[in-house]
């Protein structure tokens, strides 16, 4: 186990990066905005399980060799950016289709948290920042080096999840007050469109 101070100093790293909306409340605000509140809770989930894979990879060392290779770091990255892209037009495109906000079919909840789980794995800046940081609050004396920093992944993950889902409802119910008027949920539906083709470009090009 971590030494309490390592797992109070990660606990505040962990808020203060969380804290500061970045793309990811901005991809989950959109999709508040594109697909309705479950959409972006199930959104919220889907992405929470690629990063899970993600602490899982940097935990046991694989996540140290897309860090350090610039070949294997670029080649998730832009095919995160290309997705995020792909899903932003995909929202302009239908956002003019019938809205379904019941997520009855087990396909539509499925399509909404893979293709969101897609965005969550595919994140290389995640695994950097795991690869950066995690070790520097793990104590190698306690042992089981890999646990530790599965500890240390969990309480991020769960900070951020909880963070993520805040967004996603607040989001979901301003949006609700708009499915009366097809001209406004159209806008808003294409705005949330441009946002997360917006997130996918930023992605690609910082």
């Amino acid at each position: 186990m971590p030494t309490i101070e390592n797992l109070i100093g990660w606990l505040l790293v962990s808020i203060v990066i969380i804290i500061i909306p970045g793309p990811g409340v901005t991809f989950v605000i959109a999709r508040a905005m594109t697909i309705g509140k479950k959409g972006a809770v199930l959104t919220v989930f889907g992405h929470a399980a690629g990063v899970t894979l993600q602490i899982l990879a940097v935990a046991f060392g694989l996540g140290a060799l897309v860090a350090s290779s610039a070949i294997a770091f670029n080649v998730m990255k832009f095919l995160g950016a290309a997705f995020l892209v792909y899903l932003g037009i995909r929202a302009i495109i239908t956002r003019k289709q019938p809205i379904d906000l019941s997520f009855d079919g087990t396909v539509k909840t499925k399509k909404v948290l893979s293709d969101s789980f897609v965005v969550g794995i595919t994140n290389a800046k995640t695994i950097v920042f795991f690869v950066a940081t995690m070790p520097q609050f793990v104590n190698p004396e306690f042992g089981n080096v890999p646990l530790q920093m599965l500890l240390l992944g969990l309480i991020f993950l769960v900070i951020g999840t909880l963070s993520d889902l805040v967004y996603a409802i607040a989001a979901g119910s301003a949006r609700e007050w708009l499915v009366n008027s097809e001209s406004r949920i159209s806008a808003v539906r294409a705005a949330g469109g441009v946002a997360i083709a917006g997130v996918g470009i930023h992605t690609a090009v910082s």
